[in-house]
Parts: structure tokens; sequence; C-alpha cells
């Protein structure tokens, strides 16, 4: 993993990543297979990962901030179950053995590519029931256990996290998508900064992979927001879908 070719390659992938994460979500799915294409381990290329698009959660949160302020009561909560949840999935993930976490890998492609894409389908949904009066407001004191376990998912592997906190979210407080979305983001980054900040300390992360992909990551992040206009998410959801399904298959194979 010296060579220019390998960090080009990574970083590419990393750019692609960034677009596909602003525009449609499951970046993952290019960057995971991408680095254990180019020879790292399957745990060392989860643990790269995690902490090279990391940033690119802090993006997306600080750009909707604002959205989250109806939910100051139950951020805090959320938040604090995030991070436990993503560190304990980490651990889980430096305790698995590099033939065990092989094994499962292709098992969790194939879940993240499922619910990405389910993505529309979820918000639709959520989108329903967030004009109409739930009636069951004690179903919040579920949402802090709940993404907690979710976190735990997040911390171990990532990718499909965000539609699984939204969808637990949409589910237990009675809130506009908007403001549930928000939250998702601040969730979402909290579990991965968590998991990454133990990663960093972990000795796993191959560190000038991790800051070429965190460059390219940041690019393309930047780059999907001047492209939202000219690009349509729903193809480019399909399109990450069926690449996270292929590669799903080729992993089963192998």
């Amino acid at each position: 993993m010296t060579n220019g070719f390998d960090f080009v390659v990574a970083g590419s992938a990393a750019v692609a990543a960034g677009i596909v994460n602003a525009l449609a979500g499951g970046g993952t799915l290019i960057t995971f297979p991408t680095l254990t294409f180019l020879g790292l381990p399957s745990i060392e290329a989860n643990i790269t990962n995690t902490v090279a698009l990391c940033p690119g959660y802090l993006g997306g949160t600080l750009s909707q901030y604002k959205d989250t302020q109806g939910q100051k009561k139950l951020l805090g909560p959320l938040l604090s179950a995030a991070i436990i949840g993503g560190v304990l999935g980490g651990l889980l993930l430096l305790h698995t053995s590099e033939h065990l976490f092989r094994t499962i890998v292709p098992f969790l492609i194939l879940l993240a590519s499922v619910l990405l894409a389910s993505q529309n389908r979820i918000r639709g949904w959520l989108t329903q029931r967030s004009g109409k009066s739930s009636g069951t407001p004690n179903l919040e004191r579920l949402a802090t256990p709940l993404v907690g376990l979710a976190a735990i998912y997040g911390g171990y592997f990532g990718a499909g996290l965000s539609v699984i906190v939204l969808s637990v979210l949409g589910l237990t407080i009675d809130d506009s998508l908007t403001r549930l979305n928000a939250t998702k983001q601040a969730v979402a980054f909290a579990a991965n900064a968590g998991v990454a900040l133990l990663f960093i300390f972990s000795n796993r992360v191959v560190w000038p992979m991790a800051l070429v992909m965190a460059a390219g990551s940041l690019i393309g992040g930047a780059m999907g927001g001047r492209l939202a206009a000219g690009i349509k998410s729903e193809t480019l959801r399909w399109v990450v879908v069926s690449i996270g399904i292929i590669v799903g298959i080729i992993y089963l194979i192998r």
C-alpha cells in the first residue's frame, strides 16, 4: 500500500464516496471494497475507512444543526447513546478475528444495500407519519436505547447506519421529517466520532491512506453539493445499491 497508484485509487474512491454521501448515501459501499481490493485486510480496511470518512459526517451535522433545536431535550441522551454504542461496536470489531469478519462482511454489505434501496420508502412512510399525531409519546423512551443498539452496528461496520437511525427516530419520536433527519445526522456523527476516536488509538489505522481518503471525501462532499441540481439522487442511489449487491455476491463467492 505504498505506491502512488494505490493512493490515487483510494483517493478517487473517497471523492466518489463524498459525492454519493452528499447526494444519496452509501459511500462506504464504494470505499470499503476499494481498500480490500488494494490489499488491506478486511478489519484494517473497515477501521481506516471509518476514520477517513468521519469528517464528512461532521460537515453534514453542522449544515443541519439549526434543525436539531426542537430536539434539545432528547439530543443529549441520543448523542450519548450513539457514542457509547459506537465505541462498543468498535470494541466488538477489534475483538473479531479476520476470518470471522471476512465471513460476515458479505452479509453486512448486502444488508446495507437493502437498507439503501429502502431509503425512499422509509422516508415516504415517515413523511406520512409526521403529518399525523402519533398519540404515543411514551415511545420516546425507547429512542435512546434503540439508537444505542443501532450505533453498535454502526461502530462495527457503519454502512446503512443513517437509514437505521432515521427509522428508529421516526418510529419513536413524533416530529417533522426535517428535524428527524437533522437529528439523524448528529446521531450518526456521534457514533462515528466515538468509534473513530477508539480506532485512532488501536494502532490499526493505515494513516497515509486514511489522510488521503479524508481529503478526498471532503472534496467529494463539496462537489456533491454543487452537483445536486444536475444529478438525480435516485439514479445515483440505485447505482450504489447495484454496486453493493455485486460486491456482496463477489465476497460471498470468494
